[in-house]
């Protein structure tokens, strides 16, 4: 027999956390009832036990030492089996694991940032194979489930550099899964940050409507600045890409509001992000002449917060230029950002210039794009094996 569904993540809550840290059976028995609304005739009959032998236990009148009586509550109830005093060798190696990958999610996600997805796709993940098969087994502990979410939700962000558009909903998919376990977490600020990486992935695989409700949704838990300024920020790319006008010029006026306040933040909040998700909404919204005014005075080449942003810069005033007849200067853009995209790996940079391309009759510049692809799938990051 095994915990029921219904209270699979009970242990993930504050209450029940706290009754765990005692490590007393009594307390975290009582806690299970409460939580559950279980009699002491019903807890009886899901252990197998008298209900006046669970009101000993309850009491402390009654102990059980035995590893085999333990393991059984450990299973019926999904008790971190380390909890009652049982971990197993394999239990203690874990543990010990999870200490290793707190620093493996944190160096993933600087070589992100550093514009090295591939080498963070590829860090994280053996580490999200285990923690997988960990949940899958009924371990549901808080240590698991937080660096898990962590791990999936870094892994998805990764994912949506390196990933061919087509393929940017396993990306979605990824940063949904870090969602779904980051909803039965005690920390709003880790919700509010997962909901806007999960936002922005459902966006780069179309479902703009859904990403612009989940970003209102992290807007809803973000109360520092530089958190709502990130928010803003896709927010308003979210929107150019929908086509709502207002909303964008909004989020892009509140964002800006927001980084004189509090100054830039990371790789996303800061003003040169900012201005390339302007300039894309202008584009996305019908107002290529201003987008292309704007292209016209680039910022220097040093600028960019991250390698990636540099090349996702470059194409957006490419096509800006490209939407008034500019090609000559939108063919220059256009080689500098696949020379960089096809350095850093960024297959959906590189297709976003082949549909410009067409749409400009630029085919020696099509051509050009269409052979970095080519080539990224010879040597590209294998995905295909990686848990669903």
């Amino acid at each position: 027999m095994t915990a029921t569904p219904s209270v699979r993540w009970l242990w993930l809550l504050p209450e029940a956390r706290q009754a765990l840290e005692t490590r007393q059976l009594a307390v975290i028995l009582r806690c299970y009832r409460k939580l559950t609304g279980l009699s002491q005739v019903a807890m009886g009959e899901l252990l197998g036990y008298d209900p006046s032998y669970v009101s000993l236990l309850e009491r402390c009148q009654r102990t059980i030492n035995d590893r085999q009586g333990l393991s059984h509550i450990s299973r019926v109830l999904g008790i971190p089996p380390h909890v009652l005093g049982i971990t197993s060798e394999e239990d203690a190696d874990f543990l010990a694991a999870l200490q290793f990958g707190e620093s493996t999610v944190r160096l993933a996600e600087i070589a992100r940032q550093a514009g090295r997805a591939a080498e963070a796709v590829e860090e994280l993940w053996p580490l999200v194979v285990r923690l997988e098969a960990r949940l899958r087994e009924g371990r549901v502990d808080y240590g698991t489930v937080a660096l898990l979410a962590r791990a999936r939700a870094t892994l998805g962000t990764s994912l949506g550099h390196v990933l061919a558009e087509e393929r940017l909903y396993l990306a979605a998919r990824w940063t949904g899964g870090a969602l779904r376990l980051a909803r039965h977490l005690d920390d709003g600020n880790f919700l509010g940050h997962v909901l806007r990486m999960h936002g922005n992935e459902l966006r780069k695989a179309g479902r703009t409507g859904a990403a612009i409700a989940r970003l209102a949704e992290a807007n809803q838990l973000s109360h520092e600045e530089r958190e709502r300024g990130q928010n803003f920020v896709l927010l308003a790319r979210a929107a150019g890409e929908h086509g709502d006008a207002g909303l964008h010029d909004e989020s892009v006026t509140i964002a800006d509001a927001l980084m004189d306040a509090a100054g830039p933040s990371g790789i996303l909040f800061t003003s040169f992000s900012l201005r390339e998700v302007r300039m894309r909404g202008l584009l996305g919204t019908g107002r290529a002449a201003a987008a292309a005014e704007m292209a016209q005075v680039r910022p220097g080449s040093g600028e960019a917060p991250a390698p990636q942003w540099a090349v996702i810069e470059a194409v957006t005033s490419a096509d800006a230029l490209s939407a008034v007849g500019d090609l000559t200067s939108a063919h220059t853009l256009y080689g500098e950002a696949l020379s960089l995209a096809a350095r850093l790996r960024l297959p959906h940079q590189i297709q976003r210039v082949v549909r410009s391309a067409r749409r400009s009759g630029l085919e020696e510049v099509r051509a050009d794009a269409l052979a970095c692809l080519h080539d990224l799938d010879q040597h590209g990051t294998k995905v295909g094996s990686l848990p669903g």
